[in-house]
């Protein structure tokens, strides 16, 4: 799938993982929204940002990123849920059927991921 242009949120407190995925995510042709550093910055956010998909890391310097998740997942921006933890494990509810990432992950790992995310949420009715 071509996504090209496409508006990927970034919320990531690890800058360096942060930068890397901005890489990634430009690489493919993305235009990169963030990177988003805090929980707090997340939340005012999300309510009005512009995005077609999201990058979410699970552990925001020890606050979980689910409030902000419910926000944008209100608004049917597709998420990709990222954790540091040999398995993202089980997600709370409502977001346990939403696509998962673990770190650390490889540039195809994030391209595959951004590409399912992108086919899948345009393969949805209007």
């Amino acid at each position: 799938m071509d996504v090209s242009g496409k508006k990927v949120l970034v919320i990531e407190d690890e800058l360096l993982v942060a930068m890397g995925l901005e890489d990634t995510l430009s690489t493919l042709g993305c235009v990169v929204v963030g990177p988003v550093t805090t929980l707090e910055d997340a939340i005012a956010l999300s309510p009005t940002v512009e995005a077609d998909a999201a990058i979410l890391d699970v552990n925001m310097r020890g606050q979980e990123i689910f409030p902000a998740a419910r926000i944008l997942a209100a608004r049917g921006i597709p998420l990709i849920f990222c954790s540091g933890s040999v398995s993202c494990g089980p997600l709370p509810d409502g977001f346990a059927h939403m696509m998962q990432l673990p770190k650390p992950y490889t540039d195809r790992a994030v391209r595959d991921a951004v590409c399912a995310l992108l086919a899948s949420a345009e393969a949805l009715p209007a």
